[in-house]
């Protein structure tokens, strides 16, 4: 029988994400995909599987499901209060969720984008070889609550507790930027401001991308409405015609005319995706040769992540069904030499 996830309560905006659908920008299609790709990749180290196994993605308030059999789940992004029954679950750390249970995720305390994997993953129909949700394009919908989602084999189940300390990117902070074909169309002194000036993010945004509002005078080119429309990727850092930036995220279009001043190293973007209305950021401009120093794949980032994990450590005095531990399994006595099952 196959094994579901049940959505008691669905947050606003939550949706089905993986690693997207590359190789699709010429048909008008973005990549698309989780928000934040190394939060997704830190779920899938976690519960040690294959990059290719979705996730449900949470914008800023989770929600409740159960299952209809006991499932590995881990939790990443954007720290969410979490409880299993009741009893507090750790964040960024994979947990056992037994049949019937109830899991619920309360709001983000900090950032934005939430993740909930599940081992062997949601198992919902692939499009173009992803199951990740697209709506800028109608790919898949936002979930709902009452609705059920299928789950995928897991080939390591009761492989759980471990944890992993997560880079911090969940309050704003400084952003790499790499030249852009139109950076050299503002003024130097205009990108030196760029670079001196502190911008913080309003609450217009989506996985299409953010605005972010600042003191002082615009961003400009001097031929700011003149541009012809060309390709356009995540990270890309649009200038409207009134000078004010904006941050392209994974649903961004494929084409634009307004004037890109850089493009958000990929490691980095996870970190404007992350920021919440009002946080800081700012950006400093960086060379080809040290973007490429610090850009990994995603099996390179998930290897580094797997060494990374550790098992979680609970406190005896919390865990509420401490007797239903084998505790001594394994034990070997020291004067005898016998070991205690």
């Amino acid at each position: 029988m196959t094994t579901s996830l049940l959505i008691h309560r669905a947050g606003p905006a939550m949706t089905v994400q993986d690693l997207g659908r590359p190789g699709h920008m010429g048909q008008g299609l973005s990549m698309g995909g989780a928000a934040d790709r190394t939060a997704f990749i830190e779920g899938v180290a976690l519960l040690g599987q294959s990059l290719s196994c979705a996730a449900i993605e949470m914008a800023a308030f989770g929600g409740e499901f159960s299952t209809t059999a006991d499932i590995r789940i881990a939790l990443t992004g954007a720290p969410m209060k979490a409880t299993l029954d009741g009893e507090p679950l750790v964040w960024t750390a994979s947990h056992l969720v037994k049949a019937g249970q109830r899991l619920s995720i309360g709001p983000a305390r900090t950032g934005v984008y939430g993740y909930l994997h599940v081992g062997g993953g949601i198992h919902t129909t692939p499009f173009l070889g992803s199951r990740a949700t697209h709506l800028t394009a109608g790919i898949g919908g936002v979930l709902a609550s009452n609705q059920t989602l299928p789950i995928g084999p897991d080939s390591h189940r009761g492989d759980v507790g471990k944890t992993l300390t997560p880079e911090g990117r969940f309050e704003g902070g400084s952003v790499r930027v790499l030249p852009s074909v139109q950076t050299d169309n503002f003024p130097g002194v205009v990108r030196t401001r760029f670079e001196m000036t502190g911008f913080k993010r309003t609450p217009r945004g989506n996985r299409q991308g953010i605005e972010l509002v600042f003191d002082g005078r615009p961003f400009a080119t001097g031929e700011q409405l003149t541009i012809l429309s060309e390709p356009m990727v995540a990270g890309d850092i649009q200038m409207t015609g009134e000078g004010i930036p904006f941050v392209l995220l994974p649903e961004c279009q494929t084409t634009g005319g307004y004037p890109r001043i850089g493009t958000v190293l990929p490691c980095d973007l996870p970190i404007v995706a992350q920021a919440t209305a009002g946080s800081a950021l700012s950006f400093r401009f960086v060379d080809h040769a040290t973007a490429l120093q610090t850009h990994k794949s995603p099996a390179q980032i998930l290897a580094q992540l797997t060494t990374s994990t550790r098992p979680l450590v609970r406190d005896p005095r919390a865990i509420r069904d401490l007797l239903a531990y084998q505790l001594v399994g394994g034990v070997v006595n020291a004067l005898e030499g016998d070991r205690i099952e």
